[in-house]
Order: structure tokens, then C-alpha cells, then sequence
């Protein structure tokens, strides 16, 4: 029975016989330059990559000629940031366009493994008080332990029965919540929500919440705007500002939330996959939250190895959905309270 050369080529190629590896490609044959225009990075940043998913990519099996991570690594690099799966990428590293795709899957799962590793809140007190200073010093907010908003990003449909992940332009989206500090590192992400949930219903749900509310921080608050409701660790803008602390509170506030903005244009711009302009990702809703949670581990690394120049914007083809939402203060008279008091106290 003839076996097909696609099979042979993907499997044989990726877990071989005698782990025996298949090195077409060298990083020191090529300038950063080029790595940086077709990867997306520079050399030694693709490097630590290859110390940090190594023994998690190798994987010792009875076949021959598997890829070598190092090779994985910049297949899955290579679709991050072109957001393509093109022939021309898979012949630049000696492999095809099936071998990509199941590159891409291996590299990402590896990197969801290690997202607590890289995305998670400050837990000691000399962190946490420079993260609040930092903040501080952006628009004169205090106690800002981080911002927190929503992004879409477009997915293929699952099937034609399920709409949970329409969302209100009539596409198919995951919603992603996520917290940034000062400098766009990511300390949440949440991007397995159904673009159908408005995004005050996401954090309702999040554990993000649960984190929250159940650790019962009092040495700050986030930062969220008006489609979210006002909590005691989450201080939102006045909807009516009246007097001239309530102006110097909003226009504070404002300014400081605008940080989540600017890194949900970094992320995108960085790693096209997620833009639009190529087409939505063409995975089940589970397979693309996890390729845009590697992407957002990708970045907190980024930025930890110094690449952190913001950039401009990305445009694709899903544009950033403006919440609908009916204007409710909340009711929760604790954080009202906390919130008169931020503005007696720093804005009057």
C-alpha cells in the first residue's frame, strides 16, 4: 500500500528515527538583520529560546531525522509574526508547510506550559511598591498595581450552531482579558473568553476576579474603564466628571489606562498572526487561545531582553470593538467610598 509523501515528510521529518536531528537551517550562517525580518527577532533572543524549550522539543523516539528545536523554534516564530504558513518560510528552514504547522503546535504548547512562569502579578513588597511608582509617575494615579482591558481577536467559525463566539460586528472572536504594568509586561491574560461576552461579563467571570476577591489586596487597585463596574480593587472613571478633582481624576486615569492600549497595538504589530491583515487563525477556539498566549508569553520575553520600543499600529482586518454599554455606577458603596477618598486625597 503506497504510503503518502506528506505523512512521510511531516512525521519522519519532525520525530525521526534515532533522533537523528534535521539541521537545513543555520542561525550563525544568516545576519540578525535577516533573522529579524523574517523571525522577528534577533539571534541571541532565538537562542534563549532554544535553552528554554530545548528538552521539551526534543523528544527521543524510535524514528530518524526529527526537526531540531532550534529549527521548531523559528517555524513558529516564522508564523507569529507573518501570521503565514507560506511556502516560502517552510523552504527557508528545509521544511514543509505540513512540518510547520505541527512545529507551530509543538512550540506553542511549550510555551502555555510556561506562561505562570512569565505572566503573573508581583508578590513581594519592594516589586510591588516600584510597580505602583512607576505608575505614579506616568499621570500622578497612585496605587495602580496594573490596567486591565479587553481585546478581540478573530478566529475561524467553530461550526455553523455555535454563536458564543460572534461577537457585535458578527464575527467570530475570542475576547481576551488582559493586565499590563507601566511598561506593557504583561501581569494577566485570559484569552480563552467567547467574543459574544460583552467585556464586563469576561471579568465577571475571570479569575482575574476570583484572584482579587478572594485575596483581598488593600495595597492597590486596577485600572479599568467605564465598561467595567467600579470595585474596590478596580477604580474606573467618573461618568459625569462635575468638579476639578473629578476632571484631574479622569484625566489621570485615562492617561494611565492608555499603557493596556499601546501594548495590545505592540502585541498585534509584533506578532501579525493576531492582526487580522493575514485572515483569522484557523484553529478550533482552544488551539487559538493558546497561539495568542504564546504570543503573549513571546512578549513579556521580549521586553525582559530589552526589545520593549513600542510600536505603531498594526492594521488587519478585525478593528477593535467599542463597548456597548449602559452607563451604571456601581452600587457597591465600599468602592464608591474608596474612590471619593482617592479624590479628597490626590486630585483635590
Amino acid at each position: 500500500m503506497a504510503i503518502p509523501i506528506a505523512v512521510l515528510d511531516c512525521d519522519l521529518l519532525l520525530y525521526g528515527r534515532g533522533h537523528r536531528t534535521l539541521d537545513r537551517f543555520k542561525l550563525e550562517d544568516v545576519t540578525d538583520e535577516y533573522l529579524v525580518s523574517t523571525y522577528g527577532f534577533p539571534r541571541q533572543f532565538i537562542y534563549y529560546l532554544v535553552d528554554l524549550l530545548g528538552a521539551t522539543l526534543s523528544r527521543p523516539t524510535q524514528r530518524s531525522r526529527a526537526i531540531s528545536p532550534e529549527t521548531q523554534i523559528l517555524a513558529a516564530l516564522g508564523f507569529y509574526t507573518s501570521g503565514s504558513f507560506q511556502t516560502r518560510m517552510g523552504d527557508a528552514i528545509g521544511i514543509s508547510q505540513a512540518s510547520m504547522s505541527r512545529c507551530v503546535a509543538n512550540v506553542t504548547e511549550a510555551l502555555v506550559e510556561r506562561a505562570s512562569q512569565f505572566i503573573h502579578f508581583p508578590e513581594d513588597e519592594a516589586t510591588v511598591q516600584s510597580l505602583k511608582d512607576d505608575f505614579y509617575g506616568l499621570a500622578g494615579m497612585p496605587g495602580v498595581l496594573g490596567v486591565v482591558d479587553c481585546t478581540h481577536v478573530a478566529i475561524k467559525a467553530p461550526n455553523a450552531e455555535d454563536l458564543s463566539y460572534v461577537n457585535r460586528k458578527g464575527l467570530h472572536s475570542l475576547n481576551c482579558l488582559m493586565v499590563c504594568d507601566a511598561r506593557g509586561v504583561l501581569l494577566s491574560a485570559e484569552t480563552h473568553w467567547p467574543g459574544s461576552l460583552p467585556d464586563c461579563t469576561v471579568l465577571e467571570q475571570a479569575a482575574l476576579t476570583s484572584q482579587f476577591e478572594t485575596e483581598l489586596r488593600k495595597d492597590g487597585w486596577l485600572l479599568g474603564d467605564s465598561s467595567f463596574l467600579l470595585r474596590t480593587w478596580l477604580m474606573t472613571p467618573l461618568h459625569i466628571p462635575e468638579t476639578p478633582a473629578e476632571y484631574r481624576y479622569n484625566m489621570a486615569h485615562s492617561a494611565t489606562h492608555n499603557i493596556i492600549e499601546r501594548t495590545f497595538r505592540t502585541i498585534r504589530s509584533r506578532f501579525r498572526c493576531l492582526d487580522g491583515s493575514k485572515g483569522t487563525l484557523q484553529y478550533s477556539p482552544e488551539k487559538s487561545s493558546h497561539i495568542i498566549l504564546a504570543c503573549c508569553v513571546l512578549h513579556n520575553i521580549s521586553l525582559e531582553h530589552g526589545l520593549d520600543v513600542w510600536s505603531s499600529p498594526a492594521t488587519g482586518h478585525v478593528e477593535q470593538l467599542e463597548e456597548e454599554y449602559e452607563q451604571m455606577e456601581s452600587v457597591d458603596s465600599e468602592a464608591c467610598r474608596i474612590r471619593q477618598e482617592l479624590l479628597l486625597t490626590h486630585f483635590s
